[in-house]
């Protein structure tokens, strides 16, 4: 604010008419002054906000890890799981098999009990001719080779067993590893959690220990804005009346927004994701300081996870973590517009990905968030916001 109450200030001794009035100087001289003591207090007011601050970041970078952590660990159980049903089929076959072969063995068994040792003997002399004898024992060879691939078979099947066993209670051993590693991760989880949930405390805290002073710092500065307003009209004024209507009025006008592409969406927009709208566009009187914030967007609370849609065809320019926003991912529909989407848990598009309208760009997290889950969206046209709300539909 300060920034632009002083450029304001250059403004309009730029374009005054004539010199400022001794009161006026005298009443802005006793307001730079008091601005200038109110410095230190401000600039360690900042110093302590923005320590925290650093904390609260690598805080939010460590829970983002560890949660990136659970995921994994969570896919990892899947296909475990999927390996050990695979592995349990593979046996119950193998068993059915085994047994088909044992119950084939058996009846073997009992066949060449029942013939006895007279059996090869009853085929060579109980032939009637030499060829019927040589069939005869080709047939008997026959008979031995089945019978030994069939006990081959059975002890191959019975070893394939004791592997497919072996296997499975390998996999039941890491299933329980990874469940252990979850739970660990689950209690990581929670401590980082406290550990935010401590310095947000410790910044509300140090917001209102500092309540006073910063109250001070911006009664002067609305003083000091009034006095430049002042000093705007009478410049206007002066200046209108010199340069026939041609002087400064508060600035260059907005450009206009054109009807076609994202221009022509308003009010045809989808939300980009389901939830309610807990902050609005626009100046903010804060609760809980009695303080006052401008937000350029709206904030849109969801639970963690939701996925958060691309409002209309563009191009991904920027998806990364952005201090102050959590994962943030900005983009560019053409025209000048550009759409900002933060406080994210996963991105899901890179940079110079092109995306339609209610594509998936990200899922909904705290990253970097006071407020809990939730998304902050922006619309911007030529660089500067723009109330999203009426966008949408």
């Amino acid at each position: 604010m300060i920034r632009n109450v002083v450029f304001l200030i250059i403004l309009a001794c730029l374009f005054g008419s004539g010199p400022l009035h001794a009161d006026v100087r005298d009443e802005l001289k006793g307001v730079a002054k008091q601005i200038k003591e109110k410095k230190l207090l401000l600039k360690k007011t900042s110093k302590v906000e923005t320590q925290v601050s650093t904390e609260l970041t690598q805080i939010e970078k460590n829970l983002h890890d560890k949660e990136n952590n659970l995921v994994a660990l969570g896919r990892d159980l899947k296909d475990v799981e999927t390996v050990l049903g695979r592995t349990q089929r593979e046996i119950e076959v193998s068993r059915v098999e085994a047994e088909r072969k044992r119950d084939q063995i058996r009846s073997r068994l009992v066949a060449l009990y029942k013939t006895g040792e007279m059996g090869s003997a009853r085929i060579f002399f109980g032939a009637e001719s030499l060829p019927q004898m040589v069939e005869g024992q080709r047939y008997m060879r026959a008979v031995l080779e089945r019978d030994k691939k069939l006990f081959a078979d059975y002890n191959q099947k019975i070893e394939q067993l004791r592997i497919l066993k072996v296997r499975l209670e390998g996999d039941a051993a890491r299933k329980e590893k990874i469940k252990a590693s979850i739970e660990v991760k689950k209690q990581e989880i929670e401590v980082e959690k406290l550990k935010k949930a401590a310095y947000l405390t410790k910044v509300r805290e140090d917001k209102k220990s500092y309540q006073t002073s910063i109250k001070e710092l911006q009664a002067n500065a609305r003083r000091l804005q009034s006095m430049v307003e002042r000093l705007e009209a009478r410049s206007r004024k002066s200046y209108t009346a010199k340069s026939d209507n041609k002087g400064i009025g508060g600035g260059p006008p907005l450009p206009l927004i054109p009807d076609k592409g994202f221009g022509a969406q308003k009010g045809r927009l989808s939300m980009p994701v389901r939830g309610d709208i807990v902050g609005r566009y626009g100046r903010h009187k804060h609760p809980e300081f009695n303080s006052y914030t401008v937000s350029n967007g709206i904030s849109i609370a969801a639970p963690v996870g939701t996925d958060i849609h691309a409002v209309f065809d563009g191009q991904v320019i920027f998806a990364d973590y952005f201090k102050g926003y959590g994962n943030m991912v900005i983009v560019d529909h053409g025209g000048g517009f550009f759409s900002l989407y933060a406080h994210t848990s996963r991105i899901m598009k890179r940079v110079g990905t092109n995306v339609t309208r209610n594509e998936v760009l990200a899922s909904v997290g705290d990253v970097d968030s006071s407020q809990g889950s939730m998304l902050y969206f922006e619309i911007r046209y030529q660089g500067k916001p723009i109330d999203p709300t009426p966008w949408i539909r």
